[in-house]
């Protein structure tokens, strides 16, 4: 069973950011340098913006300010349901010296689209940060770098060089952890953000990786990782069912929905079954006992109504006869709401386990399915902390989609280069 947790408060106003006092050196024949690098916060609301190119927008873009040199590639890690692009530029419209890093994703059936961005980004190779046209290299990961590598080359018409998936991911949040302050944070009701400094003593940690499916992968150190386990009810099964029960046509939309829904009209809790909650066990009253648990009685009460020609007519919210009835019988919210719940419930309870077998102590989230959407935090870290007891805690990343496109970012690299907590670096200890 799990807990169905309410939603959470928005978040407290955080800190200024604090200076790194390290150096990295990174992709291409270049240096990226993360002296003082942050996150930038931009004055739109919070989230990612649907945009005409059928882009969306990630507005918290890492500020590089003492990066001085030419970038001359971008990274697209191209997953079944969304590509991710990383990719630098200057400061637009400023003097000051630096740039920053940009994220941007696209749904992978729009694949064509995301191509048509990245050829823009090559004609304004020059202007963006001084490289020549012809100089633009793509670095791919994910699936979807094998599956279009050759409409990428077509299309393209730049070198394309595709990078190993798991890789990527941990190179990815590797950096993210070690290098760059306010990125990783906890997250719950009483204290919703509450962020981590960035740290080198990380290892051995669980990485869940929630895409269309989802990954549970083991990291000992840089470079020594395992796959040890996974579902297939990711993302996807979140998407697609919601599709079909809702028909909402993004996944932003259905996000939406659930968070102005009530699972209590379709899932069966242990109030409903008890009358009261089971203490001796410690469930409470609100605690799910069966997610959709209520829809089947509910649905054929209505249907044996309507064939009396006063009921709901196949738990629709009207009556046989077309007349309003005062409650809402499967809303789309409370549809929503209650997929949402199962789904991350369900990720939640087999990373705990996969942590107590491998004996990890710490699990960062990863991957598309999150997008910093409060209900989906707020019932991992319940999930987490509900099975082990308030032993173990859920990290969370503010890029956490982007873990493989940067990740292959950063594979792009001279030889004998190094930053602090590298992943090179501290592959050779």
């Amino acid at each position: 069973m799990s807990q169905a947790a309410s939603a959470p408060k928005p978040p407290r106003p955080g800190r200024r950011p604090s200076l790194l006092d390290e150096t990295m050196l990174a992709p291409g024949a270049v240096k990226i340098n993360v002296q003082g690098a942050f996150i930038v916060d931009e004055l739109e609301p919070q989230g990612e913006n649907l945009s005409e190119d059928g882009a969306q927008h990630n507005i918290r873009g890492i500020r590089l300010p003492h990066h001085t040199a030419v970038v001359s590639h971008v990274a697209l890690d191209i997953g079944g349901s969304l590509a991710k692009l990383v990719y630098f530029s200057r400061e637009p419209n400023s003097q000051e010296l630096g740039g920053r890093l940009n994220f941007l994703n696209f749904e992978t059936d729009r694949i064509g689209q995301c191509f048509e961005f990245v050829q823009q980004l090559k004609t304004k190779q020059q202007a963006l940060n001084g490289s020549q046209p012809g100089e633009l290299c793509v670095m791919a990961t994910g699936g979807g770098a094998y599956k279009y590598y050759d409409d990428m080359k077509k299309v393209l018409g730049v070198e394309v060089l595709r990078e190993d998936e798991m890789e990527c991911l941990i190179m990815g949040l590797d950096f993210f952890i070690t290098e760059i302050p306010r990125e990783v944070f906890a997250y719950s009701d009483t204290d919703p953000i509450h962020f981590e400094e960035p740290r080198g003593d990380i290892y051995p940690y669980l990485l869940v990786n929630i895409g269309s499916g989802v990954s549970m992968v083991k990291v000992s150190c840089p470079k020594q990782y395992e796959r040890i386990g996974g579902t297939s009810l990711g993302g996807g099964t979140l998407w697609g069912l919601l599709s079909l029960l809702t028909g909402a046509r993004t996944f932003d939309h259905m996000l939406a929905m659930a968070d102005r829904g009530d699972n209590t009209t379709v899932d069966m809790l242990v109030g409903d079954i008890y009358g009261t909650d089971y203490g001796k066990i410690g469930l409470k009253t609100t605690t799910i006992a069966s997610s959709f648990g209520k829809v089947f009685k509910m649905k054929r009460q209505g249907e044996s109504e309507a064939e009396d020609g006063s009921g709901l007519s196949n738990g629709d919210p009207q009556r046989a006869d077309g007349s309003a009835t005062p409650e809402r019988a499967f809303a789309p919210e409370d549809i929503s709401r209650s997929l949402l719940y199962a789904v991350s419930n369900n990720i939640g309870q087999i990373a705990y386990l996969q942590c107590e077998k491998h004996n990890l102590e710490r699990i960062y989230f990863g991957g598309s399915f999150i997008r910093g959407h409060r209900q989906t935090m707020s019932t991992l870290s319940y999930a987490i902390k509900f099975w082990s007891n308030g032993e173990k805690k859920a990290y969370f990343l503010r890029h956490e989609g982007y873990l493989g496109s940067v990740g292959a970012f950063l594979k792009r690299q001279p030889r004998n280069w190094g930053r602090r907590n590298s992943f090179e670096e501290s592959s050779k200890t």
